[in-house]
């Protein structure tokens, strides 16, 4: 082939060359045969040599003696891409938890975040998953939102969110008039390859970037989150009566006398559940009323089909995209103060050191006597005192829920330390002040009941032959346990693992340890969750590790959560409520379930992370005092102290000294003063950059 005099070839020795060669002449080579067999030059052989070695390196070639070579085994593995904001991604393999594959920047070219890939994949020389793109076998989306961004040729659309995406190229009168910084829904037309952008035409234009409702739709979208009821849903709901009538008590217990109050947060609007407690000569009655939407939502109607599609309604700052339309959602079903309400009842009986030694589920009529907030029952407890009848049995409840927490953390249940986010937002619904929010003992006494109670429910709908969602949470893997022993071992900490598995129990002489120290309960905490299995729906019982419990279901949100409705239909089915039989497909709901409680987490994440960027945009060049709150190869995360906000410490911003990761004890080192930051360190840092649509803060060290 003749060239023109100046270009430049590409020389026969490269990687992929080396690769597809060793691909079709399986066997031991020399490097010699290797240079002949590519066409390269003598001059060259250096070059493969160094390069040979480093492919060993790597992990994908052998060596073996006389300097020979061969390709290492390798495995085709599917899976989801996850990419790097520097370049380089991931791919989370499908059925092999923690298997994840690293890309590197250069197989990634014609790859969106979230694709389903193919890719051939080899351990490097420290046991990690490497490979390289084989082909795309599945788009995730065909739409994204972004911001728009005018050109004189064409435009751009940037999209919004933290998936590293490029932006997307517009052409020319495809962009429904959209103007300079709206949000903008764009359907591609064309993915990136060979280096250009994906490209793409404005389907539709959803308003003004710093619109609360624009943020909460365009959120709904890039999620997939089914945010508009259809024609037929909302006639359903308008078709049920917004009271209950005297004759529905018939086959119900009538509790409108019994002080039942609602404890929830000051801006909740639907209230699933209702609580009353009574001392005896034995101990305590406690009776857990839940909403019974069974009761109007039928299987097989139109709301259950949408219910079951949404999975679960999905909280915002400031904003809610409910399971169910509002007619029902915070109307009959919600559990509202001085309406007559239909339940089904959990009714508890302890002795006087919180073993529970009976149980009764029925179903009822009763009324909310108070709609009380975590904040007011909590100043009641600390000597404020309540003046409402309801609020007498408030100090039974405070003493029931301290013996059944001190129970459950006997039986070895974690009770990790893990504080949100509490947004406050001005009328305009922009973020007014961010803070940590705190966590009560009026919490606990709502959550421990809740436990007492989806724990009695599932014990009772085992032992009556019922089929429904369990929800499971599987014991961590043991390479996870042996890795977290020997991160902890250098800072002195560690726990033993029983012989016959692991126990829940086995943490909680770790976590006591450092109850005391801020720093080390952090770095405790942050590893033990990265160890931990995700809860989960199934058909099958495979007991909760982490609340150590083997019985354990939802049944205290139905208002809000498919799987608790599913319970609920059980329930009324042993009661006489609901026609005999099962749910079809038991284990497909549950996983689908599953997956859109994932997908509302991942979609609430994102605005929160949102409103913490708008809010940080404000303060951009101030100094922060904070806290090393987790370390990755490329630099540090640091929580702040003064507002609950997280940002990164890029490494290249570090400029005293070039750092490295130490994997094993995940920490950052300097090569020449060995400088060490790890999670805990203090840091004084400031605020550097504030990328809205990345959804990413930038700090610099101020010092």
């Amino acid at each position: 082939m003749k060239h023109r005099r100046g270009q430049k070839t590409r020389s026969p020795v490269h990687i992929g060359a080396v690769l597809a060669w060793l691909e079709a002449n399986p066997g031991l080579h020399s490097a010699g045969s290797i240079l002949q067999a590519l066409g390269g030059r003598r001059h060259e052989r250096r070059k493969l040599l160094a390069l040979l070695a480093d492919m060993a390196d790597r992990g994908l070639l052998e060596r073996h003696k006389g300097d020979r070579y061969r390709l290492a085994a390798r495995k085709k593995k599917v899976g989801t891409l996850q990419r790097h904001a520097d370049g380089y991604g991931f791919v989370r393999v499908e059925g092999e938890e923690g298997a994840d594959v690293f890309l590197p920047a250069r197989e990634l070219d014609g790859v969106m975040d979230g694709d389903r890939v193919a890719v051939i994949a080899w351990k490097d020389s420290r046991g990690r998953w490497e490979g390289r793109l084989e082909r795309v076998l599945e788009r995730a989306r065909t739409r994204v939102v972004g911001i728009f961004h005018p050109g004189r040729r064409s435009h751009l659309v940037v999209p919004v969110g933290s998936d590293n995406l490029a932006p997307v190229e517009i052409p020319r009168g495809a962009s429904r008039q959209a103007q300079a910084g709206q949000v903008v829904v764009v359907e591609l037309t064309g993915y990136p390859e060979r280096g250009r952008s994906a490209t793409g035409v404005v389907a539709e234009v959803l308003g003004d970037a710093d619109d609360p409702q624009v943020e909460v739709l365009s959120t709904a979208i890039r999620f997939g989150l089914p945010h508009r009821f259809a024609a037929e849903v909302l006639d359903e709901a308008g078709n049920v009566s917004d009271r209950v009538a005297e004759a529905e008590l018939a086959g119900r217990r009538d509790l409108r006398d019994r002080p039942f109050v609602t404890i929830d947060g000051a801006t909740a609007r639907d209230f699933d559940d209702a609580v009353q407690v009574e001392q005896t000569a034995e101990g305590y009655l406690l009776r857990v009323a839940i909403a019974d939407v069974g009761h109007y939502v039928r299987e097989g109607s139109a709301l259950d089909r949408e219910a079951r599609e949404r999975g679960t309604s999905v909280y915002f700052p400031g904003a809610c995209i409910p399971m169910l339309p509002e007619r029902l959602s915070n109307g009959i079903c919600s559990l509202n103060p001085d309406e007559d309400r239909l339940v089904l009842v959990a009714e508890l009986i302890f002795d006087k050191n919180g073993a529970e030694t009976g149980s009764d589920f029925y179903a009822a009529m009763m009324r909310s006597h108070a709609r009380l907030t975590y904040s007011r029952v909590q100043a009641h407890l600390d000597g404020d005192p309540l003046e409402l009848p309801a609020a007498e049995q408030l100090r039974a409840m405070a003493e029931l829920a301290s013996l059944l927490l001190q129970r459950r953390r006997s039986a070895g249940s974690l009770d990790l330390d893990l504080p949100e986010a509490d947004i406050v937002l001005d009328l305009r619904g922009r973020p007014e002040a961010i803070l940590k929010s705190e966590r009560l003992f009026s919490h606990r006494i709502i959550e421990e009941f809740m436990l007492a109670a989806n724990q009695a429910v599932a014990r009772f709908l085992e032992a009556k032959g019922q089929t429904f969602p369990w929800r499971i949470h599987e014991p961590p893997g043991e390479d996870k346990l042996l890795q977290l022993q020997h991160y902890l071992a250098h800072f002195g900490l560690g726990f033993n693992l029983s012989r016959d598995g692991v126990r829940p129990g086995d943490f909680a002489p770790l976590l006591e340890q450092v109850d005391a120290d801020p720093a080390l309960g952090r770095l405790v905490n942050q590893s033990l969750l990265r160890a931990m299995k995700q809860a989960r729906y199934s058909a099958d019982n495979l007991g909760h590790f982490g609340l150590a419990m083997e019985h354990y279901c939802h049944f205290t949100s139905p208002i809000r959560r498919y799987p608790d409705l599913l319970v609920h239909r059980a329930l009324r089915r042993l009661l006489g409520l609901e026609p005999k039989g099962e749910t079809r497909d038991l284990e497909g709901v549950c996983q689908q379930a599953s997956a859109c409680e994932r997908r509302a987490m991942e979609a609430e994440r994102d605005l929160v992370h949102l409103k913490k960027c708008q809010y940080m945009a404000r303060h951009v060049g101030e100094d922060f005092e904070g806290v090393v709150s987790s370390v990755r190869p490329f630099g540090l995360f640091v929580e702040l102290e003064r507002v609950f906000v997280e940002g990164l410490v890029h490494v290249s911003r570090i400029e005293d000294d070039v750092y490295y990761f130490d994997e094993d004890l995940q920490r950052l080192v300097g090569y020449n003063r060995h400088t060490v930051f790890q999670i805990g360190d203090r840091l004084k840092v400031r605020v550097d950059r504030v990328d809205l649509e990345a959804r990413r803060i930038d700090f610099v060290p101020a010092e």
